[in-house]
């Protein structure tokens, strides 16, 4: 009896009638055609499934160290799967004393040695608002296009946990500082930017509580009081967000929003920004699916990847028939996975009640028609000290220099790199997108090799300026203007851009009779690629003319203007 023959459809390892799809022959029956007509709508049938399996395979392996190679996968919107991304980010407000104390807030002090009576619950004491924290409050909730209530109120949040050691937690539940609230950002996929919209539900006021410190060799939990108190924003969005880049797009937008408005520095190793990921996965046109939460996120890229890993692993298991758990979790950033840390099924009670030791908190507009003036703050006041917004900063720049929102993102971005541009751009004559291409394309290059950025540039704004017009007047070409970068940034060269140029006799030949003659030249001691070129296709034509250009070059000693160079030669090459 012949053994059954491989089926070569969709599984390499099958075997013909066994994929049911009986109708298909042999693999060698239908190359010699001779089982007939070949089913194609039959086997092209299987090839969801065949994709299906194949990522499958990849989400398992991303699992591993190597999971970073697969978590900008597009398909994570694989089938009819749609994510549903919430975000929660708690800012510590940029305040040298605590919400409700004078106590400071410095960071990296020894442990316990910034607590007041107040934050360590003695009997007695009594909370003082901070005004700077309102303000904060104020400023940031008018930057992110908020609804300021005339009345907010605080409320106490019962819970036990040994570093909160009143018992309860003072935040705003029910009538906090601000609501509907909207922010837009932009997303980077694939190197293209779309912009995203977002809604902010609620900002509200809170204190921090203490910090657990985990000693697993001897068995105990140490409690470190100096973060108990500390004044936080807590700004709770809408979940519009369906990937992790996008997670990670809008929290860079909002740090970028409150280090301008200086509500926040934003440093999210020193923990004073931090996210919580509420996340779920659901059918298009069905309800939301379980949700989970991802607590204390660190880092934009811990943030991109969690969310990623915690889509990918929902799929996983509603796709294999299972159930997902309510639960909390946190991100491992040496694994890139999610661990539960403890079940969500049984709904808290916090038992809010309001804080019967503060006042309502009353603020009033002064822009508004029969304002009574009976707040503790004008807001607009308040109002009128903002700066100008992130989102503003780009259309401005846009719009007067004639940039592409790429570069501009880039600008606003890195660290330095706008104070920089503003500065060189001080000679309205030079072109602004001959320096950000100097910027980003030579002077960064060499600052990274000298780990150096560019608030600490050893190339100057004037000296980067000058080194500007230099090139902006074909006076030196680009190959020139890395050598004087290098010399500068590397050798701390002392001289000015002009002064090396001339020390060096870089100057470029840009007089079209001694380029015409240095081309004349090179053509004459090359007869052969002169002949080519006239038979050759236009593909091998562009070879030979670079290969010509590459000569001219070097017979310049790489002073002549190559833009010049070109056209000299195609003209001298088409008569």
């Amino acid at each position: 009896m012949t053994s059954p023959t491989p089926c070569r459809c969709h599984n390499p390892g099958g075997l013909a009638g066994t994929c049911g799809n009986s109708a298909l022959p042999a693999r060698g029956a239908v190359r010699n055609g001779l089982d007939g007509v070949f089913d194609l709508q039959k086997c092209f049938g299987r090839v969801k499934d065949m994709r299906s399996r194949y990522y499958r395979i990849v989400r398992k392996l991303s699992q591993f160290r190597c999971y970073s190679s697969f978590q900008y996968e597009p398909l994570l919107l694989r089938d009819t799967w749609e994510p549903v991304v919430g975000l929660e980010i708690h800012a510590q407000i940029s305040s040298v004393t605590k919400l409700f104390t004078r106590v400071a807030t410095a960071f990296g002090a020894p442990p316990n040695t910034q607590v007041g009576i107040f934050e360590a619950a003695h009997p007695g004491t009594l909370p003082v608002l901070n005004k700077r924290c309102v303000e904060a409050g104020i400023k940031t909730a008018l930057a992110l296009g908020a609804s300021i209530n005339k009345v907010s109120c605080f409320d106490r949040k019962h819970y036990f946990y040994p570093d909160l050691p009143a018992g309860y937690q003072i935040t705003q539940s029910e009538q906090p500082l601000a609501s509907n609230g909207r922010l837009e950002f932009h997303v980077n996929i694939g190197g293209r930017y779309h912009r995203q919209t977002v809604d902010l539900v609620q900002l509200q006021l809170e204190e921090d509580s203490g910090k657990s410190i985990h000693d697993m060799d001897n068995n105990r939990v140490l409690i470190d009081l100096n973060r108990a108190g500390q004044p936080l924003m807590e700004l709770v969005f809408s979940p519009n967000l369906r990937s992790g880049e996008e997670a990670a797009a809008m929290v860079k937008e909002v740090a970028h929003i409150l280090t301008t408005v200086k509500t926040c520095d934003c440093h999210m190793h020193e923990g004073s920004l931090r996210v919580d990921a509420n996340i779920s996965v659901h059918k298009v046109g069905e309800p939301l699916g379980t949700r989970t939460e991802v607590k204390n996120i660190g880092s934009l890229q811990a943030l991109e990847r969690a969310v990623n890993f915690e889509i990918n692993r929902q799929m996983d298991i509603l796709e294999s028939g299972g159930t997902v758990n309510s639960e909390t979790r946190s991100f491992d950033v040496f694994t890139n996975e999610t661990i539960s840390m403890r079940d969500k099924e049984v709904t808290h009670d916090y038992r809010f009640m309001p804080e019967p030791n503060l006042l309502p908190l009353r603020l009033h507009d002064s822009a508004e028609k029969n304002c009574k003036f009976d707040g503790s703050l004008d807001i607009d006041v308040i109002r009128a000290s903002m700066p100008e917004l992130p989102e503003a900063t780009r259309q401005r720049l846009i719009k007067e220099y004639g940039l592409n929102l790429e570069t501009v993102i880039r600008l606003m971005s890195q660290a330095g790199a706008l104070e920089y541009f503003m500065g060189v751009m001080s000679e309205v004559h030079r072109s602004p997108v001959l320096i950000c291409n100097l910027l980003f394309n030579d002077l960064t290059r060499i600052l990274n090799i000298i780990n150096a950025d560019i608030t600490s540039s050893p190339l100057s704004q004037s000296a980067f300026g000058e080194l500007v017009d230099l090139r902006q007047s074909d006076s030196i070409s680009s190959n020139v203007v890395q050598e004087i970068i290098k010399l500068i940034c590397i050798e701390k060269d002392a001289r000015t851009p002009k002064q090396i140029v001339l020390d060096n006799d870089w100057m470029m030949v840009s007089d079209k009779a001694v380029l015409d003659g240095i081309v004349e030249m090179v053509l004459t001691e090359n007869p052969k690629m002169v002949n080519q070129y006239q038979r050759q296709q236009s593909k091998k034509k562009k070879k030979t003319v670079q290969a010509l250009n590459e000569m001219v070059r070097q017979a310049s000693g790489n002073k002549a203007n190559m833009s010049i160079v070109h056209n000299i030669i195609l003209k001298k090459l088409e008569t």
